[in-house]
């Protein structure tokens, strides 16, 4: 098993990239549907045109099974970067095999030469195995205080037409 840092523009990697997010969009954690043409069409470039943009990609032999997209933000209270894990996949076959782990511990390295003050990443409620996983690894509920309780990761999706506010 390898781990590599995707170079975007090598095509190998950008199907790769393509084939394991699809594969995860498909899932029931992924939201039980393939992506749209599009955003398979363009992902790689789209990502590759970001410097802030890291995709971890594992293989075993020749065959991609895991995926894992970085991207670079930046905490204001720390005044440093950190580095958002957006999605992690690894293909149902090569679970348990240790392959998340290994993907999180290069990511982690990754951060730490960038100077990055955590991880962060969200997860659904319904996904126990995966908060099992990051438990494992030392990931917890974001909080500030005890007082004030935990993060809540919020979304508020964007028209792609813009339309004045009334």
């Amino acid at each position: 098993m390898q781990i590599i840092e995707a170079e975007l523009t090598n095509p190998e990697h950008a199907r790769a990239l393509g084939s394991l997010l699809n594969s995860y969009a498909c899932s029931p954690e992924g939201g039980s549907s393939d992506l749209p043409a599009e955003v398979q069409d363009n992902l790689a470039a789209a990502l590759d045109a970001r410097p802030d943009a890291i995709v971890l990609l594992a293989f075993v032999d020749e065959t991609p099974v895991g995926l894992m997209t970085c991207i670079e933000g930046f905490s204001t209270f720390a005044c440093k970067p950190l580095l958002n894990i957006h999605d992690v996949y690894v293909s149902p076959d090569y679970r348990g095999q240790g392959i998340a782990s290994q993907l999180f511990a290069h990511a982690e390295s990754i951060a730490k030469t960038r100077g990055c003050c955590k991880l962060t990443l969200e997860v659904l409620q319904g996904n126990t195995r995966a908060q099992a996983v990051y438990a494992r690894l030392g990931f917890s509920g974001y909080e500030l205080t005890p007082h004030m309780g935990h993060a809540l990761f919020w979304e508020k999706k964007l028209s792609s037409a813009a339309t004045p506010l009334e």
